[in-house]
């Protein structure tokens, strides 16, 4: 068995041990702690939650954070979590979750994948288009102090990709949690201090 795969077999382990619901609940642990995701946080969004690890982070690091929670597929309830099944890219669920959370949240949670065909570049282009629907989302509703976590795949259009949210954010973080695996192309986006719209324009 190599590194990589002990540590996965590590971070599994670990997770049925403590009794959460992914192995990438650890990813989240990590890059909370490290970065201080959740200092000045009050509402969270998550997107693509189920089935639901980082939610039960979430109510780990802070049992008084209001949560709303979005994925195309069920997920089993959690404490005092708002839940939307649906599609992150449909208008319409877009405006439920614009109801949901009374149009303004402090942090944006993805750790949303496409279900992997094997071609790389299919697969890293639709990733892509779940980042940058997660970002579209989150510069509707992000508060002045707010932030958007989400994973990313590092191949064709991410370069670009990383820059469309510099231009939009004062901060931009490339950040890798130790439990994501080295050989892994995933790497997560720390955005934070959304610009204003004659911000943009004026850059």
């Amino acid at each position: 068995m190599g590194r990589s795969d002990r540590k996965k077999e590590h971070y599994y382990r670990e997770a049925k041990r403590k009794g959460y619901r992914s192995r990438s609940a650890f990813k989240l642990k990590q890059i909370a702690r490290k970065h201080r995701l959740l200092k000045g946080v009050d509402k969270v969004l998550e997107l693509c939650s189920a089935p639901g690890g980082w939610t039960q982070i979430l109510r780990e690091l802070d049992n008084t954070l209001e949560i709303v929670a979005v994925d195309l597929d069920k997920m089993p309830p959690i404490q005092r979590v708002k839940f939307i099944q649906g599609d992150i890219t449909a208008p319409d669920v877009v405006e439920t979750i614009r109801d949901l959370t009374g149009g303004s949240v402090d942090l944006v949670l993805s750790d949303c994948s496409p279900n992997v065909t094997g071609n790389w570049t299919l697969d890293v282009a639709r990733q892509l288009e779940l980042a940058e629907a997660t970002v579209s989302i989150a510069d509707g509703l992000l508060t002045t102090n707010g932030k958007v976590l989400a994973k990313v795949f590092q191949g064709k259009g991410f370069q670009q990709f990383l820059q469309t949210v510099r231009d939009r954010y004062r901060s931009v973080k490339l950040v890798k949690p130790d439990a994501s695996r080295k050989s892994s192309a995933e790497i997560y986006l720390l955005a934070a201090l959304p610009r204003k719209q004659k911000e943009r324009e004026d850059d």
